[in-house]
């Protein structure tokens, strides 16, 4: 029998060698398996960072998006259209609904889209930036698009460019856009986000994504469930608007007064379009108050969206609706010479 103290089978230096030699075998795997994977998930993580921290880094200024169109550029050299994006629409976004109507756009002028700061709207900060891009270019004729409360934004800063540097804009179009606060119909909701802004509560992305998903699910029938989800997905990425742009879009909206413009945007066409069965903005009351207010100013004001879904300012998913208008509007208003309304590129 073996006396106290004495090694056991389990213990004796040749067994305890082996199993030693097997643990370290396996840990050796083990350790190599776990490396690999964690140095794999480190590296997607840290290319995912900084992916992140260079689209959050370049979107703290606002900036002209340019969409190239060889034959906007050979054909209308000094002519651009601007589009000034909607509430809570990213830069991407305002690039796709250019390059949806870009066959009708490109009959007048070369696309560009403004990119808003997410460090918030700023308007001086984007007359810099519109009239930087018109002189860098050499533009010297402007058409803008305003989609949805960008139409507000498009008007004050064709009243600032013709105030500070003295250049016209030649024709606004009003995409479903408010002419005031009171056209918002979901007032509750609104009123909330000005009030928690103005006293410095910024909403995080998340509780903001999550919101939105609810509210685009509370008015479905306005959108398609693919529609439903692409949006409240696209909100919760690094593209997205962040929090403080969209609480400073919503103070905007809430503060603004088309009436300090009228008068001061010069011989500017404008046209207004947008959807009755719109519930987001109330149509009727939204495009009598801006013709009302811009009488000498206003062209047309009763082209109707039907039929698109969502009913709201939607041309990135609706082209095939809203391209016959803005052609028939391109037509009417600026017809081309020789008394053509399209032209051909050959």
């Amino acid at each position: 029998m073996p006396y106290e103290g004495s090694a056991g089978p389990e213990q004796r230096p040749g067994t305890e060698a082996t199993r030693l030699l097997r643990h370290a075998s396996e840990l050796k795997q083990f350790s190599r398996r776990a490396f690999l994977t964690g140095a794999g998930s480190a590296s997607v993580l840290a290319t995912d960072m900084l992916l992140t921290q260079q689209i959050q880094a370049e979107r703290r200024v606002h900036k002209i998006l340019a969409v190239e169109d060889d034959f906007a550029q050979r054909y209308f050299p000094n002519a651009s259209w601007f589009l000034f994006p909607g509430y809570k629409t990213s830069w991407e976004e305002a690039q796709w609904i250019l390059n949806s109507l870009r066959g009708t756009l490109r009959e007048r002028g070369q696309l560009a889209a403004v990119g808003y700061s997410n460090l918030g709207l700023d308007i001086d900060q984007l007359v810099i930036a519109v009239i930087e891009h018109v002189r860098a270019r050499n533009l010297t004729t402007l058409y803008f698009y305003g989609h949805s409360f960008g139409g507000m934004v498009a008007t004050q800063v064709a009243a600032r460019l013709l105030e500070l540097h003295g250049v016209e804009v030649e024709f606004i179009v009003l995409d479903s856009s408010p002419y005031s606060k009171f056209d918002v119909l979901d007032q509750s909701w609104f009123d909330g986000v000005v009030f928690l802004y103005e006293r410095g509560f910024r909403v995080p992305s998340v509780l903001r994504g999550g919101y939105e998903l609810g509210e685009r699910v509370v008015h479905k029938n306005e959108r398609t469930w693919r529609q439903i989800l692409d949006q409240t997905l696209e909100q919760l990425t690094p593209i997205a608007p962040s929090s403080i742009l969209i609480q400073s879009e919503s103070a905007y909206i809430y503060h603004f007064d088309a009436t300090r413009f009228a008068g001061r945007i010069g011989d500017a066409r404008m046209a207004y379009i947008g959807n009755p069965r719109d519930q987001t903005v109330n149509y009727e009351t939204a495009h009598q108050s801006w013709a009302r207010t811009f009488a000498a100013n206003m062209a047309s004001s009763d082209l109707k969206t039907e039929g698109a879904l969502p009913a709201h300012a939607s041309p990135g998913w609706n082209p095939f609706v809203y391209r016959p208008i803005l052609a028939r509007l391109q037509d009417e208003i600026f017809p081309l010479p020789g008394g053509g309304g399209k032209m051909t590129p050959y």
